[in-house]
C-alpha cells in the first residue's frame, strides 16, 4: 500500500504540473497573451515529491511527515472548497482545479487513515537507527 501511496502522490505531482503551469503556458503561448497570465502558482508538487520518495525509501521522519502532510494539505483542500463552493465560478481553470483537489483529498486521506490504523506495523525511527555492533 505504501508503493501505491507513492506512485499516486507522483502522479498528483505531475498532474498538478500540467494543469497548473504546462496547459496555462500553451494556452496563453496558443493565445498570444503574456505566458505566465494563467499560471496558478503553487509548489505543493515539491511535497508531494518528497513524500513519495520518502515513503519508497522510508526515512526517520517519513511517518511524521507523511501524517503531517497529510493533516495539512486535508485543512487546507477542505478550506479551499468552503470558500470555493460559497460562490463557484466555474471556468476551465477552476474546473481543472476542483478535480485535482478532489483527487488530492483523496490521497491524503487514504494515507493518514492507513497511517493511522497501521503505525504500530509501519518502521520507526528506533528501527532505523544503525546498529552498534
Amino acid at each position: 500500500m505504501i508503493r501505491f501511496f507513492a506512485h499516486f502522490l507522483f502522479l498528483l505531482a505531475a498532474w498538478t504540473l500540467t494543469i497548473k503551469y504546462a496547459f496555462p503556458f500553451a494556452y496563453a503561448l496558443a493565445e498570444g497573451t503574456p505566458l505566465l497570465t494563467y499560471v496558478m502558482w503553487d509548489f505543493w508538487w515539491v511535497a508531494h515529491i518528497w513524500l513519495g520518495w520518502a515513503l519508497l525509501n522510508w526515512q526517520r521522519y517519513t511517518f511524521a511527515l507523511a501524517v503531517g502532510v497529510s493533516v495539512i494539505e486535508i485543512i487546507i483542500v477542505v478550506t479551499k472548497f468552503v470558500l470555493f463552493l460559497g460562490e463557484p465560478d466555474w471556468t476551465v481553470w477552476t474546473s481543472n482545479w476542483f478535480i485535482n483537489k478532489v483527487f488530492v483529498l483523496a490521497c491524503f486521506i487514504l494515507i493518514l487513515g492507513y497511517f493511522a490504523l497501521k503505525r504500530r506495523s509501519l518502521p520507526r525511527a528506533a528501527d532505523l537507527a544503525p546498529s552498534r555492533a
